[in-house]
C-alpha cells in the first residue's frame, strides 16, 4: 500500500527551499489531542532510528535508508486505527507535519541522536536532534531520550549528565519526557 507520491515529495522540497516558515505553521496549526484516551495505552511508531545510522529492519540492512519510502511507510502506519502517534527527529517530524499526517496524533521529539551506530563515540550520545525549547515551540506533545549505559565506556558519563540536564529543563517548562534506558556493552570492538 502506498499513500504518498512524487507530488508530495516535490511539495516538501519546494516548501523547505522557498517557504521554510510554513514548517512552523504546520506544527502550530495542527489539531492536537489528549495524550491519553480510550484504553489508556499509547501506540507510538518509532521513526528516529535512521538519524543514528540504524537502518536495518527484519534482516534488511537498508530498509529505512530511502527517505521517501520511510515517509510513505509512516503515512501508512499513521493511517491505521489504533496508532496514536509518532516519535522522530526534526527532519522526519517536519515532513510529516507538512504532509498533514500529524493531525490528531501524539508527536514525540527525539533528542539525542549523536551516538552514531558503530562509531568509536557511540556511547557519547550527544543531543543533536530536538532540544526542549524546540519541542515546546513546535507544539510537540513530549520528548524522548535514549539513555544508553555502558559501564565500560567513559562516554556514558557525558550522556547521563546531558540527560539529567534535559530532564531538569523539561520539568522546568512542564514538558513530559520519556526515558528509554538501555544497557549496552561493546562486542567485537
Amino acid at each position: 500500500m502506498t499513500l504518498l507520491g512524487e507530488q508530495d515529495f516535490a511539495r516538501i522540497r519546494d516548501i523547505r527551499a522557498t517557504r521554510p516558515d510554513d514548517i512552523r505553521a504546520a506544527h502550530v496549526g495542527r489539531t492536537k489531542r489528549e495524550v491519553i484516551r480510550g484504553d489508556g495505552r499509547l501506540f507510538i511508531v518509532a521513526a528516529d532510528h535512521p538519524a543514528r545510522g540504524a537502518l536495518a529492519v527484519s534482516g534488511q540492512p537498508t530498509a529505512m535508508a530511502n527517505r521517501y519510502e520511510l515517509l510513505d511507510r509512516l503515512a501508512v502506519a499513521l493511517s491505521r486505527p489504533g496508532v496514536d502517534g509518532v516519535l522522530g527527529t526534526p527532519d522526519i517530524i517536519d515532513d510529516l507535519a507538512l504532509l498533514g499526517l500529524l493531525e490528531d496524533k501524539i508527536v514525540v521529539g527525539s533528542m539525542n541522536r549523536g551516538g552514531l551506530r558503530g562509531a568509536s563515540f557511540e556511547m557519547d550520545d550527544r543531543y543533536t536532534a530536538y532540544n526542549v525549547d524546540t519541542i515546546v515551540e513546535s507544539g510537540l506533545d513530549f520528548a524522548k531520550v535514549l539513555v544508553r549505559i555502558n559501564l565500560a565506556d567513559p562516554g556514558t558519563a557525558a550522556t547521563l549528565e546531558a540527560t539529567s540536564l534535559a530532564v531538569t529543563e523539561a520539568q522546568r517548562v512542564g514538558l513530559p519526557i520519556m526515558l528509554e534506558p538501555f544497557m549496552s556493552k561493546w562486542a567485537d570492538g
